[in-house]
């Protein structure tokens, strides 16, 4: 099986080698590029990438934006950014380019995986039963769902009303719900979940965190709650996800 292939387009060489040791842990295969010449955007189709990280603070002859703006017309590649700022002009120069993730710097391990996890998983359901969707919406579903994705890896650790996504997109609950489901494969309550999950795993993984606090950090009511999402997702409990994976961590070591 193929490994999902990162292109990192960074401006410091500590930050990018973070990012790339982090991504092939995870299994990932990762290109850095820290040299920004107009060539950049031939580097991209040569690599050909499966997800581009850019950083918003390099320097050189092309910037973050005019890059993330290539990568927005050729729509052949997700793209997210890192970003040492993330005030209201910085903000504003970024969402134009439409990207799928955004994260501020230190780049947190269990962030960065979750955010790529979903991504990719995003974009690999990018056109999925499209033709199914009204004709005269077709060519705005695009934006309005990945408008609705960003709300939700940006309020993850809160609880999400369906109804609040739907307002996002002015389109009534239904029909949504019905568009969303169509595009991404999942129902957004099913996506929202998946997400939380995701991030679930990585905390039981790499931290000892205990469980109960990660289903409230989470937005989840109560423990059995969160227990019970998370074993008819992942097939198994947190308690025995954490205790393998611990287990496993061990033996690598050795």
């Amino acid at each position: 099986m193929n490994r999902s292939k990162v292109f990192i387009i960074g401006s410091e060489l500590q930050v990018a080698q973070n990012i790339q040791s982090i991504l092939e842990i995870e299994g990932y295969e990762v290109v850095v590029n820290l040299i920004i010449t107009d060539s950049i955007l031939q580097q991209i189709e040569t690599v050909k990438p499966q997800l581009v990280l850019i950083d918003n603070d390099i320097k050189g002859k092309i910037n973050s934006t005019e890059i993330g703006k290539y990568l927005l017309n050729a729509d052949l590649i997700p793209f997210m950014y890192i970003s040492s700022a993330a005030d209201n002009i910085t903000l504003e120069q970024i969402k134009v380019t439409r990207p799928y993730g955004f994260l501020v710097k230190p780049v947190r391990r269990t962030e960065l995986n979750a955010l790529v996890k979903i991504i990719l998983y995003n974009y690999s359901h990018k056109h999925l039963d499209l033709l199914k969707t009204d004709k005269k919406v077709i060519e705005d579903v695009p934006y309005r769902i990945r408008h609705v994705i960003n709300y939700i890896n940006e309020n993850i650790y809160e609880k999400i009303d369906i109804e609040q996504l739907a307002s996002l997109t002015k389109w009534k609950k239904h029909h949504f719900i019905r568009i969303f489901s169509s595009i991404i494969g999942n129902t957004p309550y099913q996506y929202i979940l998946f997400h939380k999950m995701e991030i679930a795993k990585a905390l039981l993984e790499e931290t000892d965190q205990p469980i109960n606090e990660i289903a409230f950090d989470l937005g989840f009511v109560n423990y059995s709650n969160f227990g019970h999402v998370f074993k008819k997702i992942c097939h198994t409990s947190p308690e025995n996800y954490r205790k393998t994976k611990k287990a496993q961590s061990a033996i690598e070591q050795l």
